[in-house]
């Protein structure tokens, strides 16, 4: 009786530290909230750790295929997540973030997003330059009304396309917010493999809070070299952007996919994206 009663305790034990396990990765929870378009409603997928006290928060924007996974097969909900964003939204919230993935292309009609090369053929409903940083602002008032959110710590993420939207919404001139300031905007962002040619940046451009920019040598979707000319421009200027190049890695090397994972140069890459980016927010977002 004794033994079977310690192995009856234990079998507890491990259900409830399973449960408080999947409590602490729940989510993710379906959202809806208002662009500062003023005229779209967007869709969102959060991702939020345990507990009700008020965490800091990231914002990530998803690249030019959209947030879902290319076998969605015209089911576009949380379960169809790509596994990329998935993946890092789940990792913020495993390191104590509540994170939200907007999807900006589903509720304009685009879900399954745009392919390569179709850069100059996309709507003006869904540019990076004019619209996708409404969609960040408000995704930014939406989690400042959530009391799990502490809404003087808020970051941004974006990858490709959403990376170009992230740069052009930390600029101190950006769409939606008149002369902002980490207090009033976002007090971070990263941005992975943005291109950097947009008209947006070809001008002054200045970010008004710290942004990091990781790029991948052997891109050949965009051009690292284009942004290393950009990031060189910027802290001339003296503004805070800093820039990482993974030599030998590739655009989308953080794809959790085999084929993209089973490449080292996008492995390594990946590894260190994830504990720079971890030190990046930790510094920004909680010891301040």
């Amino acid at each position: 009786m004794a033994g079977g009663g310690a192995a009856a305790l234990a079998l507890l034990a491990a259900l409830l530290g399973a449960v408080a396990g999947t409590a602490a990765a729940s989510g993710p929870e379906t959202v809806r909230f208002p662009s500062d378009d003023g005229t779209t409603t967007l869709v969102g997928y959060l991702f939020a750790p345990a507990g009700a006290e008020p965490h800091p928060a990231l914002v990530l924007l998803h690249g030019r295929s959209g947030p879902y996974s290319s076998t969605a097969y015209g089911v576009y909900t949380a379960a169809t997540l790509s596994g990329r964003h998935a993946t890092w939204a789940t990792f913020w919230a495993e390191r104590g973030y509540v994170a939200l993935l907007v999807d900006s292309f589903g509720p304009r009609g685009y879900p399954t997003g745009f392919p390569r090369n179709s850069y100059k053929a996309r709507p003006a409903a869904v540019s990076e330059q004019i619209v996708r940083p409404l969609d960040a602002y408000g995704a930014l008032r939406y989690l400042r009304t959530r009391p799990d959110v502490a809404a003087n710590r808020i970051g941004l993420q974006g990858w490709s396309n959403g990376a170009m939207t992230t740069l052009v919404t930390m600029s101190d001139t950006p769409p939606g917010l008149a002369n902002p300031t980490p207090s009033t905007g976002f007090r971070a962002a990263l941005a992975l493999y943005p291109g950097c040619g947009m008209d947006a940046l070809k001008r002054r451009y200045v970010p008004y809070a710290p942004v990091l920019m990781l790029l991948a040598s052997a891109d050949d979707e965009v051009s690292p070299q284009t942004c290393q000319r950009l990031a060189a421009r910027v802290r001339a200027a003296g503004g805070p952007l800093e820039v990482v190049v993974y030599e030998g890695a590739e655009h989308n090397f953080d794809d959790p996919a085999p084929t993209r994972q089973r490449r080292e140069p996008n492995r390594r890459a990946t590894e260190d994206a994830k504990a720079r980016a971890e030190r990046f927010f930790a510094a920004e977002l909680k010891a301040r």
